[in-house]
């Protein structure tokens, strides 16, 4: 009898163009049924059970009846990471109101967490809806995350990227999301996948040839698949996590009490 194929839900922004290259460029893709998704949409498959394995934000680890981190590579970033920011007409301490990225769980624990903690401003949140970049303007900011934040709609006077604010906060880098699984693995597909995954990370050079545009040169993309990405979820970023995921379980108490 055919195994079953293990389903696995990635994300569609330019970061993971590694990982996708090194999972269909290896022998590992006959074994997977894959769909690309937002964020918000890997984080949905993999807490209803509707896919085995994630890369998905960190931020709904907590919300997982059981998780394994079952890769040595993450999407993170050691200090700007370019693609995750608060976009603004105006300085930090003027800001009123702030539009919450629908994309990210980890993004928006990430500006809540640094407006309270670093930044201490307290504005108003809102839970954005596709769109939401025009609404920018005046005293309200915004978070825009993603491969949107290349070709904005507009130019905003303030950028304040968020795992570099992190970094000068607790001098860690940061992990946007890991490789996660809602069940264990066998280990041998792991091995595997882990490979593959490697494959993409050791030939972003191709990676970047076999890429058809999309409003983005191959300068820029190289910069930010190189410079500003970082892969390795090594031991700071491990520690990051944790330390993220401190603040946020943190927040939430204090919300849930008040």
């Amino acid at each position: 009898m055919k195994s079953q194929k293990i389903k696995v839900s990635a994300v569609s922004y330019l970061n993971t163009l590694p990982f996708i290259y090194g999972i269909t460029n290896s022998d590992i893709i006959q074994e997977l049924d894959l769909s690309l998704d937002m964020p918000s949409d890997c984080a949905k498959k993999l807490l209803s059970d509707e896919v085995d394995l994630g890369l998905v934000p960190v931020a709904i680890l907590p919300r997982l009846k059981e998780y394994h981190i079952v890769s040595d590579y993450c999407i993170g970033a050691e200090g700007k990471v370019d693609s995750v920011a608060l976009f603004s007409d105006v300085p930090l301490d003027e800001i009123e109101t702030i539009y919450l990225d629908y994309q990210s769980k980890t993004s928006v624990n990430l500006v809540q967490v640094l407006a309270t903690e670093h930044w201490g401003i307290a504005p108003t949140w809102i839970n954005a809806t596709e769109g939401f970049e025009n609404n920018i303007s005046g005293k309200t900011a915004g978070v825009i995350i993603g491969d949107r934040t290349f070709n904005l709609p507009k130019s905003y006077q303030y950028k304040y990227d968020l795992a570099e604010e992190w970094h000068n906060f607790t001098g860690l880098p940061f992990v946007f999301a890991c490789w996660v699984a809602n069940k264990e693995l066998p280990k041998a597909f792991i091995e595997r996948f882990n490979s593959a995954l490697k494959k993409g990370i050791s030939n972003i050079s191709e990676v970047i040839l076999n890429y058809d545009g999309n409003g983005v040169s191959n300068d820029v993309l190289e910069k930010y698949l190189t410079k500003d990405i970082s892969y390795s979820l090594n031991d700071d970023k491990q520690k990051a996590v944790k330390e993220f995921l401190r603040y946020v379980e943190t927040k939430e108490a204090l919300t849930s009490e008040s």
